[in-house]
């Protein structure tokens, strides 16, 4: 048993990450297990797990309760997620001598005293197996680590309507996702289509006393699959970015993508067939992006959403990255224990 540890209160990146690799070990014959390090109260991810019969507990946030479950438990190898259940994950580990692989999905230094802990975080990964999303992020690192890009599974097949006339921004309302550079492009380009945020953060209540006749602010959603058969473009004008998994979902459902070149996001951005880069510091060029998506045809569109599906679908998929995180496994002592009958 594979566990996956993390310290989560409601439904991101890292969350959807988790969920798509517990699935995907799941098929690959290795049984996994997601493990909350502290019950935070209503948390929709759990439900989500729930639903996606995917095993789920939840410990009592200490570090004894952490060890008292892996020296009961005895995993096959904990993979941390985030600093906190990276940092505890190891000295449980160590003590209980069993293998740990982190994954560092944070492209930004968060101010103290979080950016402490993520220094911490790093420097103590010595005592593990590491795992970055992106090429910033591994360049980052003060040890090697191995890159290994977010995936998931894409649909069968590109949608062949065209694009609606829906812009979007998902995601967490906080200055490194740069929500305030959405909301001055909406207002800088209103009547090019409906402009829309979903999400939740400290810069939320700023944002819509500002903005609120040029966004429509939709709040927390936990899922967005209804989100993306909507959206005609998801703009991602981030300050700092790992991997984000909703670029990957846009992608996977055929929806392109304008974005700053910042984190992983150029390594799925391919102007003119996937999307638009443009520079977050200079409103005009986000204006030229969003001008050239209204420009499109219907064939032009049906193009970009093909595009947009095979990037996900060639480069981002289990088949791909799976067995690159096998490997770091075994790098860090993980057997893998076939299932006889």
């Amino acid at each position: 048993m594979i566990w996956l540890l993390v310290d989560s209160r409601t439904v991101g990146g890292i969350e959807r990450h988790v969920a798509i690799l517990s699935e995907a070990l799941e098929r690959s014959g290795e049984p996994a297990e997601v493990v909350l390090l502290a019950d935070h109260g209503d948390n929709p991810w759990r439900q989500q797990l729930k639903a996606s019969n995917l095993t789920c507990r939840t410990l009592d946030g200490s570090m004894g309760g952490l060890l008292r479950a892996v020296a009961k438990a005895k995993p096959a190898l904990l993979h941390t997620h985030g600093y906190k259940a990276n940092i505890l994950g190891r000295v449980a580990a160590r003590l209980t001598r069993t293998p740990v692989v982190a994954t560092f999905h944070a492209g930004e230094r968060a101010p103290f005293p979080v950016g402490a802990y993520q220094t911490i975080d790093e420097w103590s990964s010595v005592l593990g197996g590491r795992i970055a999303v992106s090429d910033a992020i591994q360049r980052s690192l003060p040890f090697k680590s191995t890159l290994v890009q977010n995936f998931l599974l894409t649909p069968r097949m590109p949608p062949a309507s065209p694009l609606p006339r829906r812009i979007g921004f998902v995601g967490r309302l906080s200055h490194e996702k740069a929500p305030d550079r959405f909301c001055e492009i909406a207002r800088r380009c209103r009547g090019v289509a409906e402009w829309h945020v979903w999400g939740d953060g400290p810069m939320r209540a700023e944002l819509e006393r500002t903005y609120a006749a040029d966004v429509v602010f939709h709040g927390l959603v936990t899922d967005l699959t209804a989100v993306w058969s909507s959206l005609g473009l998801l703009v991602m004008p981030s300050r700092a970015e790992g991997l984000p998994m909703a670029a990957l979902e846009a992608l996977a459902a055929g929806v392109p993508i304008a974005a700053t070149a910042v984190g992983g996001l150029p390594n799925l951005v391919d102007p003119g067939r996937t999307g638009w880069l443009f520079d977050g510091e200079n409103p005009g060029d986000a204006e030229r992006a969003i001008g050239a998506w209204a420009k499109l045809d219907e064939v032009q569109q049906g193009n970009m959403r093909a595009n947009c599906w095979s990037v996900v679908r060639e480069a981002f998929s289990e088949q791909r990255q799976l067995p690159k995180i096998l490997d770091v496994y075994r790098t860090a002592g993980w057997r893998y224990r076939r299932k006889t009958h």
